[in-house]
């Protein structure tokens, strides 16, 4: 069973409204609706009533219903329903349908309750014994009730007002505070924009300030190296003429002398080439020559270049064989210098096992891996050898400028490559450089 007849009415004159509101509040209250909401629905069930009995007689059914759990009230009606003069009780309910059916018309108003199955069906029959039994109060006592209930809704609505008043003044309090807060905020903004464009214009200055003293730099290297290189070169040559077996004989003294002379000299020679090098590549002067490399006679030049300078027999050198059709689109001096560059230090640095040139092709390019068993670099230094004149110190007595590797890596960044480093001390270095197969730009 889902529907139970509470409480039936019937509507004759102006007076039963009264009857009907009351009953509306008493079987809400008795089904567990809180006050407000028994108010409502006894506002829209009287203003409902009014409405239909203006034409006709009405008849009221209260219903229990299920599935699910409401109270619905049909007013029955043998006219047509016009739905517009009741839109303002529909505000009130939670259902408001009009069901037209030939000449008759039921209206019903439906509102869930607040606790599901606390209704049994022992305690429905109760209820509707017990509104069966009810006095229905006089017109005069239910408009005093009414008039109680309005004037209650008033109070309340006053005290809404006052505790809105109250909340509008926190409001505006509260307002003040953010526009104040807003207004220091944007002050404050204002004041670190203008230190950022200050800070922006001295960056700006510094970084002119910067780019000059690395142009005047360049400049001051590649005149000083090209001025010590034509002295030096003269120095070489005047040590040769004292060489020469065709001269006077040297005591043993002079020949010594001569020989310090000769190897300070060659040092001197180096390290003025480098500087020139190197001023070469900072200046953005040196523009490579572009034209296809073949990789298999390249790697044979360095493994003949390297032999002569490999003294030490307890160091292999191994270099890959490329194969004739491999080739790389580069300027093959510079390519040259840069793996050389790398096949030296290599060299230098290795006491035992193996200096490798291997070659490796991926994606459109080729990597040019000089690896050696050496003595490795730490980790924390591993950037420092790109940096100028930066030597590592080092139980070998190796010579050097240290300026090769800056040098070759400026090389590798004109042919549009990169170059990194791979090394852990008493394990090795391995320097990879990669360049694409052909020109991109």
């Amino acid at each position: 069973m889902t529907d139970t007849v509470l409480l039936q009415l019937m509507l004759r004159r102006e007076q039963d409204v009264f009857a009907v509101r009351q009953r509306g509040r008493e079987v809400a209250a008795a089904l567990g609706l809180e006050h407000q909401d028994q108010i409502r629905l006894a506002t829209a069930l009287s203003d409902v009533s009014r409405v239909l009995l203006a034409q006709s007689t009405v008849e009221v059914t209260f219903r229990f219903c299920r599935n699910p759990e409401r109270l619905r009230i049909d007013l029955a009606v043998d006219r047509r329903v016009d739905r517009g003069p009741l839109e303002p009780a529909s505000r009130l309910v939670d259902g408001l349908e009009v069901l037209e059916g030939g000449k008759t018309s039921v209206v019903m108003l439906s509102r869930r309750l607040p606790v599901v199955g606390a209704l049994t069906e022992v305690r429905v029959d109760a209820l509707r014994r017990a509104l069966g039994v009810t006095a229905v109060a006089s017109p005069l006592d239910e408009l005093a009730t009414q008039n109680e209930h309005l004037l209650a809704a008033l109070e309340d609505v006053r005290r809404q007002r006052d505790r809105l008043t109250v909340l509008n003044d926190e409001l505006e309090e509260t307002n003040r505070g953010v526009m104040a807060l807003y207004h220091q905020l944007n002050s404050e903004l204002e004041e670190t924009n203008r230190g950022v464009v200050a800070l922006y214009a001295e960056l700006d200055e510094k970084s002119l300030q910067l780019r000059s003293a690395s142009e005047a730099k360049t400049r001051f290297l590649a005149n000083v190296s090209h001025e010590l290189r034509a002295p030096v070169t003269s120095v070489i040559g005047l040590i040769r003429m004292l060489s020469d077996p065709s001269s006077d004989p040297l005591t043993a003294a002079q020949q010594e002398q001569i020989d310090l002379m000769r190897g300070s000299s060659a040092d001197l020679l180096t390290l003025v080439n480098d500087l020139l090098d190197l001023a070469k590549a900072e200046s953005g002067t040196l523009q490579p020559d572009w034209q296809t490399v073949n990789l298999d006679r390249l790697f044979r030049q360095l493994r003949g270049t390297v032999k002569a300078i490999l003294t030490n027999p307890d160091v292999d050198l191994m270099v890959d064989e490329p194969g004739r059709d491999a080739w790389i689109e580069s300027d093959e001096a510079l390519l040259s210098q840069v793996l050389r560059n790398l096949l030296h230090n290599a060299v230098k640095f290795t006491e035992h096992g193996h200096v490798a040139l291997r070659l490796h092709c991926d994606a459109g390019h080729w990597m040019f891996t000089v690896a050696d068993t050496g003595i490795g670099i730490p980790a924390s230094e591993q950037e420092r050898i790109f940096e100028e004149f930066v030597q590592l110190p080092s139980r070998h007595k190796v010579h050097g400028t240290g300026l090769g590797l800056p040098y070759a890596r400026r090389l590798v960044g004109i042919l549009g490559g990169s170059m990194v480093l791979d090394s852990e001390p008493g394990r090795g270095s391995e320097f990879t450089v990669t360049l694409p197969l052909a020109r991109t730009s």
